[in-house]
């Protein structure tokens, strides 16, 4: 691959045609990695009609759509239909038409209309058209800039050609890098005719039949032009106080050990280590940053235990939130690994990360990131290799057989890791706690204890439809219940709820959006806005209310699980760094005291992880991760969603800048 000028060419695109009517057809092959998962299809008819299908397989779920566009003379969408299922399988049922110089578009979770002209309609779907054409749109566009509708507004970032070999012919490529629509830049490859060639990232990628070879190619090319951007970004927003010396002054500072709050005191930062915290006369050193943080708190960093992180623009909104330390909970080694090393490096902002291997087993639900094990002796010299790079926790999938499971455990046991994970199809929680599991990830799990019979299986979307539809039926009082939180309680097994994720998925109707979402709604990317207004899980027959019965049954439970003395880390496994936020939020919701909460999403997450001797709490000579925040959060938990200055390794960050390099609007 090597770098070429910009500008057209004259080459021959792939794909097949029927010369009978002028007919063009492009296929595609959906990735996750190098196995095929999926399939998509442009169908391009000689009067312009576009006709796409779209569906990739994801562990049970995945979007299965067919889109028809048509167009002017101009080359504007004036008339398109989505329908099919979305990733959740939801009905999709998404139009566009225009008449008497009038586009009206409407869809399960909206609708609206604009003048013909105003702007370039995007479509709230997954599929694989609408970028390619936008991109089209864009490079002929005034300052390669477009309104967009509903509303927003697109632009070329990057536009880059390279020559690539494909089966022996070299091709010219286009790389797109359209930005406006997400918090990161889209980036796709258009062909010589600037159709659709390949997009999509390491989890899932789509690219043109035949071309497979090469998407691993591309993506190290998408991967060398994020990592430039981030580095870029490192050096702009990435404040390093004069000689390493920080200080904040008259702050009330939370003591997340003893859960109280510390008046007007004094916090000195060298380096990146907390240096002193003492009352007003502690002595400030000559030459240092002084921040006044009169009428605000100081916290030490939050932590988010369960993350995936898989682009640059995670780590900005994560600082940007207050979120200084995350556990990710599965993720491609090459990849989380070579991360890492960007972030001790300064060359792209982001928390501390400590990584939890995750091992699966074969078959149609296995995990699309980790390692899959054909065996058991290659699950155990996945536990080594782990071991062996410096991870902290293996999660175990739930396409691992259950006979595995001890010994998987006992050999992650052995090298000083903890165990966690998905509850295995076939097993049940009390029996994972029992052999070996250290933690349970997701609170649905504990529900499926009792509501899945033996002929269910688990790993499929069942897994969250049965807790939807009868978690609300589930006796918590009930003596067999009883004694499941009796065996959590005794073998000090943590729980991770992800209730912000139940939370989005049954309690929300199309048009609402994502509640996590709803205090950012104006700063939002407005794309972003569009697709989680079509998040809840679908809801036939007027069931919404007896799902958002279920998801109180699920708050109940991880507050009976509190009053039990079972340990519970906050994590999220959705939106970076905002969605923390949120679950912390649900937490005092349940009714635990919010001093509580703040500890435990600190100092309490430092214990679990056998870090709390360099983090979690203000105190000299640990790690200087801090948050100041507008307001008292231990009063309000909202008023951590006013972070005013973020500190990380001891550099300081703007969250108003980290807002707004990853796409969101000041507030």
């Amino acid at each position: 691959m090597r770098e070429a000028s910009t500008g057209a060419s004259n080459e021959a695109s792939t794909g097949t045609s029927n010369e009978a009517n002028n007919e063009r057809v492009l296929t595609f092959s959906v990735l996750n990695r190098d196995h095929r998962v999926g399939e998509a299809e442009i169908r391009i008819e000689p009067d312009g009609k576009r006709i796409t299908h779209f569906a990739f397989r994801d562990r049970g779920r995945g979007p299965d759509t067919r889109t028809t566009s048509m167009f002017d003379r101009t080359g504007a969408l004036r008339w398109l239909h989505v329908t099919g299922v979305d990733y959740l399988h939801a009905p999709v049922d998404e139009q566009l038409e225009e008449s008497r110089g009038v586009l009206s578009w409407r869809s399960p979770s909206e609708h609206g209309q604009a003048p013909a002209g105003a702007g370039w309609y995007v479509t709230a779907q997954t599929s694989i058209d609408p970028y390619a054409l936008l991109a089209k749109a864009l490079r002929h566009a005034t300052g390669h800039r477009l309104k967009l509708l509903p509303a927003g507004e697109a632009w070329i970032d990057d536009d880059t050609t390279r020559e690539i070999a494909i089966a022996g012919v070299t091709r010219r490529l286009r790389r797109v890098a359209i930005a406006g629509l997400d918090y990161t830049p889209q980036l796709i490859w258009l062909d010589e005719d600037d159709e659709m060639f390949a997009g999509g990232d390491s989890g899932f990628a789509e690219i043109r039949t035949g071309a497979e070879p090469v998407m691993r190619a591309l993506l190290a090319d998408d991967l060398a032009w994020s990592s430039a951007r981030a580095a870029r970004l490192a050096q702009q927003l990435a404040h390093r106080p004069p000689g390493g010396k920080l200080a904040f002054i008259h702050a009330r500072v939370y003591d997340s050990e003893r859960r109280t709050v510390v008046p007007d005191a004094t916090v000195v930062v060298a380096g990146d280590r907390i240096a002193a915290l003492g009352g007003p006369a502690t002595r400030v050193p000559p030459g240092s940053r002084v921040i006044d943080a009169h009428g605000r708190t100081l916290l030490p960093g939050l932590w988010d235990m369960h993350v995936h992180v898989q682009i640059a623009e995670a780590g900005l909104l994560y600082l940007a939130s207050g979120v200084t330390t995350v556990r990710d909970m599965g993720n491609h080694p090459e990849e989380i690994d070579a991360r890492l090393a960007r972030l001790d490096a300064g060359t792209e902002i982001g928390p501390h990360v400590l990584r939890a291997a995750l091992i699966d087993g074969p078959g149609p639900y296995t995990a699309p990131y980790g390692i899959t094990a054909s065996s058991l002796s290659e699950a155990l010299a996945a536990v080594t290799r782990y071991a062996d790079a410096g991870y902290v926790q293996i999660k175990i999938y739930a396409s691992i057989p259950p006979p595995w499971v001890p010994a998987i455990a006992a050999a992650a046991h052995a090298r000083g890791l903890r165990v966690s994970g998905h509850v295995p199809g076939g097993m049940h929680a009390a029996e994972a706690v029992e052999q070996g599991f250290d933690e349970i990830q997701h609170v649905n799990y504990l529900f499926l204890r009792f509501l899945a019979g033996p002929g269910d299986d688990t790993r499929t979307l069942l897994r969250i439809t049965r807790v939807a539809e009868r978690g609300a039926e589930l006796d918590l009082d009930r003596p067999d219940v009883q004694r499941f939180l009796d065996l959590l309680a005794a073998h000090r097994t943590v729980l991770d709820p992800t209730l912000v994720i139940f939370d989005g998925q049954l309690t929300s109707d199309p048009g609402e959006l994502e509640p996590l979402l709803v205090p950012y709604a104006d700063r939002l990317p407005a794309q972003v806005v569009r697709v989680r207004k079509s998040i809840g899980l679908a809801a036939p027959g007027g069931q919404r209310a007896r799902f958002r019965a279920s998801f109180a049954a699920m708050q109940r439970l991880v507050k009976r699980a509190w009053d039990r003395g079972i340990p519970i880390v906050a994590g999220t496994d959705r939106s970076a760094g905002m969605s923390l936020l949120r679950e912390l939020e649900l937490y005092v919701q349940a009714g635990i005291p919010t001093t509580e909460v703040l500890s435990l999403a600190t100092i309490g997450a430092a214990r679990i992880m056998g870090q709390d001797r360099d983090a979690g709490s203000i105190a000299a000579g640990k790690r200087a991760d801090l948050v100041l925040v507008d307001g008292d959060p231990t009063r309000d938990i909202a008023a951590l969603r006013n972070t005013d200055v973020v500190v990380c390794r001891g550099v300081v960050y703007d969250p108003g800048e980290l807002y707004g390099a990853a796409g969101m609007r000041p507030r």
